[in-house]
This record gives structure tokens, C-alpha cells and sequence, in this order.
């Protein structure tokens, strides 16, 4: 979202709480922050990289190549919180490269 205005906040919450009621709010989240991968590590680790998926906040992230997937752990925590930030909350705990 550009901006903020109280059409989009109210989109959101509707959406979240939809969500909510089917008892997928967890899971969707989860999903939410695959979408903001790209946006979080930028075009240089993301051309290297495809997160798969996400499990009781454990993202699993595809590397293509061992020199990526031993540095990319030193970048993990902040890989973290720039992607729960974007999702609004703490989806995701840990990132397991392979």
C-alpha cells in the first residue's frame, strides 16, 4: 500500500478479519510474507532465491547455489524482520536455507 487512507486500512481489517472467522488468519499471514519476499531482500538475493513455503513460521527458502546458501544465514535476522514488518506482524521465526 502507497498510502493509508482509511479506505485501504478498512480493506485490510476486513480482509484480516475474514480471515480470522475461517480460522486461516495464521496461514494467511504466513503466505503474505512469500509475497514480500522479493520486496524484503532485494533483486540481488531474490534472483538467487525462491521461498517455498511456510510452516508454523518456519520459512523454507530455495537457494541456487552453496555459496548463496552459506552466506544467506548472516543476513537471516534481518531478512526476518524486514518481512514481519511488512506483513504487520511476527509471521515469520525462522528461515531455513537449502
Amino acid at each position: 500500500m502507497a498510502r493509508r487512507n482509511g479506505r485501504e486500512i478498512h480493506m485490510r481489517n476486513a480482509i484480516m478479519a475474514f480471515f480470522k472467522s475461517i480460522g486461516m488468519k495464521d496461514r494467511f499471514q504466513e503466505n503474505l510474507a512469500i509475497a514480500f519476499w522479493d520486496v524484503s531482500v532485494g533483486k540481488e538475493i531474490a534472483s538467487h532465491t525462491e521461498p517455498v513455503k511456510v510452516v508454523k513460521g518456519v520459512m523454507m527458502v530455495k537457494v541456487d547455489s552453496d555459496v548463496w546458501r552459506s552466506e544467506l544465514p548472516y543476513f537471516k535476522h534481518e531478512i526476518i524482520q524486514k518481512i514481519n514488518q511488512k506483513v504487520g506482524k511476527k509471521a515469520i521465526s525462522e528461515i531455513k536455507f537449502f
